[in-house]
């Protein structure tokens, strides 16, 4: 025998008006935010690839604006160097004319006053700060001054102080950013490289031919890491500096069995120990170069540091322009005619192979912006593909589950309002 006073046809009528009432808020949802995953349940496997995609979008607008940012830099850079190229062909053009020999001392002293100046303006370029306030050819370094002026006399300067060294503090190394999965980009162009004119050689005064590696460590050599194995000799170790990707060549010296090193192009070769980092400084874990006679102890980081011993030949674009200017003071036109002005020539050479390496690296970044600007539209529409909600099949979803709410709620009505006294009559 059934109770007449049962809920069950409440309870039921309850459960299912509460379903309806949940399907028709997660349609509504899902056309107001306009994507057809709200939770993880509603579609797993949808909802992985979502996450992907959401990830890879991010990643991208990061290597966008990288990319943009580097161009910007390099074209920054750009632009000083093509200047200081300008400054260099003005102080060939004076070379040239101070070479007639038709001038008189005098004449070409008025000479050495311009290129003097000009001196100073491609100083000033050499320490030129970008927008962000970092300095364009400081690499790492990018606070540090890399360049700093030795004021002195200079015969026939008559009696001022003019620039008479100009010393590369060491700016570090080239920084880099990602602009894409593994794929970097120089940013810089550090004042050893841009600002140099001859191939440097450097020759120790240590006898190398019975040296050997005391324990595994390592050496840098224009800051790539060369692996030393113990037992090496010199001979190993010049082998392994001319497999790396360093651009310098190692050789032993037939005379005084040195380990000579050469650039292979116009740069300040940076020689350095195995070091790490204790307490935010940096502690030297082998001395195989200075037991060399190449570079010495405790000297700045970064800095030029060889070794007081060593003879070191390969000059900066500074030095040619100011033995140049000293042979105008002078009225040295032999001098100003031959080494003076092939100097000038090899500066403008180095600093036009510079600018082309810029322009290169200024080209890919754009080259990358381009294509992550189509390749963002793409990533975005495979995302809404996955999460996104159809508007007219939702809208046609939406009417039936609401036509259907409203029957369910009519039957209710009729059914409710029955009382133990409706089954009395």
């Amino acid at each position: 025998m059934q109770r007449v006073s049962s809920n069950r046809s409440n309870n039921d009528m309850q459960f299912y008006l509460r379903r309806q009432e949940e399907g028709l808020n997660n349609i509504q949802s899902q056309i107001a935010s306009g994507k057809r995953i709200r939770e993880l349940r509603d579609d797993p496997m949808g909802a992985s690839h979502a996450v992907r995609y959401e990830s890879y979008l991010a990643r991208l607008a990061r290597f966008e604006t990288n990319s943009l940012a580097a161009e910007e830099r390099l074209n920054f850079t750009d632009g000083y160097l093509r200047n200081a190229t300008d400054i260099l062909q003005r102080i060939r053009e004076l070379a040239n004319t101070g070479a007639n020999g038709v001038y008189t001392k005098e004449d070409t002293a008025k000479m050495a006053s311009e290129v003097n100046e000009l001196l100073g303006e491609l100083v000033t370029i050499a320490n030129a700060t970008g927008p962000d306030g970092k300095r364009l050819f400081a690499g790492d370094k990018a606070y540090t001054e890399p360049f700093r002026v030795v004021t002195g006399m200079v015969e026939g300067g008559e009696g001022a102080e003019m620039a008479v060294r100009v010393e590369y503090r060491g700016a570090g190394a080239s920084r880099s950013t990602e602009i894409g999965e593994h794929n970097y980009l120089e940013l810089d162009i550090g004042g050893g490289e841009a600002f140099w004119a001859e191939r440097m050689q450097i020759f120790p005064d240590v006898d190398a031919s019975t040296y050997s590696v005391p324990a595994d460590t390592s050496i840098y050599v224009d800051g790539i890491e060369i692996k030393l194995t113990q037992g090496d000799n010199a001979a190993a170790i010049a082998a392994k500096i001319n497999d790396s990707a360093a651009p310098v060549k190692a050789s032993l010296d037939p005379e005084t069995r040195g380990l000579n090193l050469e650039g292979t192009d116009a740069h300040l070769v940076r020689l350095e120990d195995k070091f790490h980092e204790e307490d935010g400084r940096r502690v030297q874990d082998s001395s195989v170069l200075q037991d060399l006679g190449l570079i010495k102890a405790n000297a700045a980081e970064g800095a030029p540091n060889f070794a007081n011993g060593a003879r070191v030949q390969g000059g900066s674009l500074f030095d040619m322009v100011i033995r140049l200017r000293d042979a105008l003071y002078r009225g040295d036109t032999e001098f100003v005619g031959g080494q003076g002005l092939g100097g000038i020539d090899l500066a403008l050479n180095n600093i036009g192979t510079r600018l082309t390496a810029i322009g290169s690296r200024a080209e890919r970044a754009n080259q990358v912006w381009l294509r992550i600007n189509e390749e963002i539209p793409n990533v975005t529409a495979m995302l809404a593909r996955e999460t996104g909600i159809n508007l007219a099949t939702a809208a046609v979803e939406l009417g039936e589950m609401d036509l259907a709410h409203k029957a369910a709620l009519q039957t209710t009505a009729r059914i409710v309002p029955q009382t133990l006294l409706d089954y009395l009559q």
